[in-house]
């Protein structure tokens, strides 16, 4: 896995040129790896709700109750844990490397962030798709834009922060 994060790395380092004078290194970093796993997302998220869900409710039985859930809600629970794991991954192997905080203390914090943005996120999607009857897709991008700019000063000065800058 360190030979597939400096591949990435190098390959970040050289599109990091033109913008070096404007744009430091670290938000670089997290910009690219955070436009990564966004795209990734989308792209997951567009197959699962179009061709694996296909615009139908998902019906959860269980001894206890019945869920009934839409299919763009259900294809955000399905992406979800995908994009939370490489999020993670690319967080603490590429853009926030200087972290002394332990793996286990990042990896809980980190999803305290995620779950702040999984929130904006429902609630993001039942108002454009539910209340205004805007598309899932555009409206997933539209929300993914709001919780990046969120995540990014959250992860980096509270996950992946120095431990003795965090207590």
């Amino acid at each position: 896995m360190q030979k597939i994060a400096q591949i990435i790395t190098k390959i970040i380092d050289f599109f990091y040129h033109p913008f070096q004078k404007w744009v430091p290194k670290q938000l670089f970093t997290y910009g690219m790896c955070g436009g990564g796993n966004m795209v990734l997302d989308w792209i997951l998220y567009f197959i699962i709700y179009n061709f694996v869900i296909g615009h139908e409710l998902i019906t959860l039985n269980s001894p206890l109750s019945t869920i009934t859930m839409t299919p763009h809600i259900a294809s955000l629970c399905i992406v979800f844990p995908i994009t939370l794991l490489t999020g993670f991954w690319l967080n603490k192997h590429i853009t926030f490397t200087q972290s002394d905080i332990k793996t286990r203390k990042q990896f809980i914090r980190y999803c305290l962030v995620v779950a702040i943005n999984l929130a904006i996120n429902y609630f993001g999607l039942k108002l454009c798709v539910d209340v205004l009857a805007w598309y899932p897709t555009p409206s997933k991008m539209v929300i993914t834009v709001i919780t990046v700019i969120i995540s990014f000063f959250c992860q980096k000065y509270f996950s992946f922060a120095h431990a003795g800058s965090t207590k």
